[in-house]
């Protein structure tokens, strides 16, 4: 009921989410110790789509007829958004794109969440102090209710900031006693009627008519069903392989984008808002002995208790302290932050990507805050690789095992045979800087090889380059691009005399090579299954001098 204020749609609306969803996901889902239903990050995200979908009226002050149309047409919306992100998540798992969850990296769906947090405690205090403040929607909505909440700050009720401290005070050590409490308070003090404190109201007993949402109104929310369906996917697997981990057993994230979509598309047939894995409820189901779904049916029974006969005892619950909850249940999302310090020693590119997605969601929004952090996140990616050094190789004095020159170890140089490391993928983003590297490395230029540099460092090659030999064990895919670079290479490595060999090429790759041309520029003998190999054919094929005049480095 709580996050149901969230979504801006009646309380009872949240018992429907949390009956529906978790039914269909115990059939279907993966993850033993997942718990389903209504999630804070997706009912703000949903709240905002409905307030824009189906805006307050300027005019306010409306008649009890008018505010039932209003939450109705705010139900249909919030199913049809529901129904959107199921048919999403059940398009992607017909595509098997559950391995989508690899691009949302941890840092972007802790962020994530820790922003959204600031969102939900944001969007709670008129709820805390009594003001009738309209929802902000959009960007820097949280400033923009900040601002409104300041400016009304000598209107608020002094009731509902009372009974608002007392819950939260009451509501770390249990929960349910504190809306009980308030419940009997609120009835025997009449608060309703005489502070003009808002309550729950009447719970309609049983279940809503099976409904399909308007599909009129699909192309108006499919902007914001796609990011509830990668929030969902993106929370839910996440969170399901962390419990998999730590219990020894699997999840099968295609499957779960199965569940997800069944019980986000079918819940919506009920009126149901979108739902998915809860970060506070896992907890607790874990932390209490779970370890199947069958606790999701026995929260089920409890669900269906309260909708069949307990209802009216909400009747004088105030909405303040359904606030209180919803702010609560943010405390494992706050801290997370705790993880920062922590995160900054091991990674400062993991940390930067965390700070950016936090800051966007802030200032931003939920959504705009995922796509400005996935893109953060593959952008460091793409950068790292272009920030890649190309290692030349030195064969280890003693062994057969050849190592970077640079290497405290001695390491033996064979005059005239150089041995060179690529460690990234090749692809176009990479294809200027993989030439400039070769280019260096073995003098090569417009006219055939260079003058060495004065200024080289000890792996430069001392002498001219007779014969290469590039280890592409660290290239783990090409492009087109990329594969035409290296074809281009063998050409110019011909032109100047130097004989190119490749070595440890994956059978993609290679294939790639292959349809690029390279066979045109080179036999299948300068094709070699390891460096060791294509170094033994240099020396005893080509005549090179030995080991026993090599240069050693230290």
């Amino acid at each position: 009921m709580a996050f149901a204020l969230l979504t801006s749609v009646p309380p009872v609306f949240g018992l429907y989410t949390s009956f529906f969803p978790v039914l269909i996901y115990t059939l279907l889902g993966t993850g033993r110790h997942l718990s389903t239903g209504t999630f804070a990050v997706l009912s703000l995200m949903t709240g905002s789509a409905v307030e824009r979908l189906v805006p307050e009226p300027l005019e306010g002050n409306l008649s009890g007829i008018e505010r039932e149309q209003l939450d109705a047409q705010r139900v249909g919306a919030a199913a049809a958004v529901a129904f959107g992100s199921g048919a999403l998540m059940l398009g992607m798992f017909a595509l098997q794109l559950g391995i989508l969850a690899t691009f949302l990296s941890e840092p972007v769906v802790k962020a994530l969440t820790s922003g959204a947090a600031l969102h939900v405690l944001v969007s709670q205090l008129p709820s805390l102090l009594g003001l009738p403040l309209p929802r902000q929607i959009g960007c820097f909505a949280l400033f923009k209710t900040l601002a409104a909440v300041l400016t009304a700050l000598p209107r608020s009720s002094p009731a509902e900031l009372t009974i608002s401290a007392l819950s939260l005070a009451l509501l770390v050590p249990v929960k349910e006693l504190n809306v009980l409490l308030a419940s009997v308070l609120c009835f025997t003090s009449s608060l309703d009627t005489r502070y003009n404190v808002q309550i729950v109201g009447l719970l309609p007993g049983g279940f809503p008519q099976p409904l399909l949402p308007s599909l009129a109104e699909l192309p108006r929310i499919l902007a914001d069903s796609l990011p509830m369906a990668l929030v969902t996917f993106a929370v839910s697997a996440s969170l399901a392989s962390i419990y998999a981990d730590k219990y020894s057993y699997t999840i099968d994230s295609n499957q779960e984008l199965l569940a997800h979509g069944v019980s986000n598309l079918v819940s919506s047939l009920f009126s149901c808002f979108p739902n998915s894995a809860t970060l506070a409820t896992t907890s607790l189901l874990v932390d209490a002995g779970g370890n199947t779904q069958l606790a999701g049916l026995f929260s089920c029974l409890v669900v269906l208790s309260v909708l069949l006969w307990l209802g009216p005892f909400f009747y004088y619950l105030p909405k303040a302290v359904l606030a209180c909850i919803n702010i609560s249940s943010m405390r494992q999302m706050f801290f997370q932050m705790q993880e920062l310090p922590q995160l900054w020693r091991i990674s400062r590119v993991d940390f930067a990507v965390w700070m950016v997605t936090w800051v966007a969601v802030v200032t931003l929004s939920v959504d705009l805050g995922l796509a400005v952090g996935v893109v953060f996140s593959m952008m460091t990616v793409v950068c790292r690789t272009q920030r890649v050094r190309c290692l030349a190789l030195g064969l280890a004095e003693g062994t057969e095992l050849y190592r970077p020159l640079r290497e405290s170890h001695k390491l033996l140089q064979v005059p005239g045979l150089c041995i060179l490391s690529y460690p990234t993928p090749l692809y176009f983003g990479t294809r200027g800087q993989f030439r400039r590297i070769l280019e260096w490395h073995l003098r090569l230029g417009e006219g055939g090889q260079l003058t060495p540099k004065t200024d080289s460092p000890p792996d430069a090659v001392a002498e001219p380059v007779r014969v290469v030999v590039l280890d592409c064990s660290g290239v783990t895919f090409a492009d087109a691009a990329g594969a035409r670079e290296v074809v281009q290479l063998a050409s110019r490595c011909r032109d100047a005399g130097i004989h190119f060999l490749l070595a440890q090429c994956n059978a993609s790759v290679l294939g790639t090579l292959t349809q690029a041309g390279l066979l045109d520029r080179v036999t299948p003998e300068q094709l070699f299954v390891s460096v060791q190999d294509a170094a033994a054919y240099a020396l005893e094929r080509l005549e090179l001098t030995g080991p026993k005049t090599c240069t050693v480095w230290v």
